[in-house]
């Protein structure tokens, strides 16, 4: 990220430098990616700790699957920050100009790789959740509860951190002159599937039929006038939409300059492709700071619950009890049943009269 510039001008020192020192490319932004991931760090690392109490506070209020793997992605971007922007970018690059040994180097890569795998594959089970839950409700009522989602959440971290491990052996795209080797394409396509492709595959997918189900679901209604029966989108559903939009776009340059350094030019090289890479590093590492915004444009609750945190009002230590329209069914069941007892109970304490008791002749 942060590299001395190539001498340009014709000098004694170019002679005494081998060719593959004249051929390195120049980092064209200079200290811009410092400052920038130096506030994106400052911002991101508080403001995603404000999204995890606030939703921490309302995943104990509420018991709803959606806010425990709002969570879980919270904190895979918190990690992310720490691993890849504090770690990664500021102290080994910038500061150490990745002058440190090489087994914590790639002992770091590999901790960044399972960050990010569990950042981004966070939301899977999220989208799956919602799509079962517009989809198919009575399944989702069976199988949607705290306590799955609780086991969902660390099984994918266990896979994150195990997918993390092969990346070890991840070559540095800034400083390695040689051509990528049969590892490193290996490394680059198994990391843009893991990271990119397969997840956007499944978000393409299923946001495309919960979106079919929300306008099959609107058909009904299509006798009325448009101006009366708007669309609608639920709230829940809208954030489901914002957070895996965003996150492909984000991604994306990313991923087209990485598989355009394995088989066009090199970064090592080319300026322009040293200059690409770091621009998509930087709009990659934006998406670990977007959510809270993202969250308090969509949820009334979630804006509710960042406000208690941030004037320090104490929320409620037990869930809410069961709303009335829950207790209703019990309630009119039961008094179905305590108003037919004593209706029998009428019926068999009343005197049958003698027309009655008599047997007609």
């Amino acid at each position: 990220m942060i590299d001395r510039p190539n001498v340009t001008a014709a000098s004694q020192q170019e002679l005494d430098l081998i060719p593959e020192e004249l051929q390195k490319s120049t980092c064209v932004l200079g200290f811009i990616p410092v400052i920038y991931y130096s506030i994106l760090l400052c911002v991101g690392v508080p403001v995603n700790i404000l999204t995890a109490v606030a939703l921490s506070r309302l995943a104990s209020r509420t018991k709803k699957v959606l806010y425990y793997y709002l969570l879980a992605v919270t904190g895979s971007d918190i990690l992310s920050q720490l691993f890849i922007i504090f770690v990664g970018f500021l102290l080994e690059t910038a500061v150490f100009h990745r002058e440190v040994p090489t087994l914590l180097l790639h002992s770091v890569s590999a901790a960044e790789f399972a960050a990010n795998h569990a950042s981004i594959w966070s939301t899977v089970p999220l989208t799956v959740d919602r799509y079962v839950a517009l989809c198919h409700p009575l399944l989702h009522r069976q199988i949607s509860y705290p306590a799955r989602a609780r086991k969902i959440i660390a099984m994918v971290l266990m896979l994150s951190l195990a997918s993390g491990v092969p990346f070890f052996w991840w070559s540095d795209m800034w400083r390695n002159s040689h051509p990528p080797t049969w590892l490193d394409t290996v490394l680059i396509w198994t990391h843009v599937i893991i990271i990119y492709f397969l997840p956007c595959s499944i978000f393409l997918v299923l946001n495309s039929l919960i979106i079919h189900r929300l306008r099959q679901r609107q058909q009904p209604c299509q006798e009325e006038p448009k101006s009366t029966r708007p669309w609608r989108l639920g709230k829940t559903t809208a954030m489901l939409l914002a957070i895996t939009s965003v996150f492909s776009v984000l991604w994306a340059p990313r991923t087209v300059v990485v598989i355009y350094h394995l088989y066009v030019s090199s970064v090592h090289r080319d300026w322009r492709v040293h200059l690409a890479y770091d621009l998509s590093n930087m709009l990659a590492m934006l998406n670990t700071a977007v959510n809270f915004f993202l969250y308090c444009f969509v949820s009334k609750p979630f804006r509710g619950a960042v406000r208690d945190v941030l004037l320090l009002r104490g929320g409620p230590l037990h869930p809410r009890r069961a709303l009335p329209q829950q207790q209703t069914p019990t309630n009119i069941s039961n008094s179905s049943l305590y108003s037919g007892n004593n209706k029998r109970s009428q019926r068999d304490s009343t005197p049958v009269s003698p027309r009655r008791a008599r047997k007609p002749s």
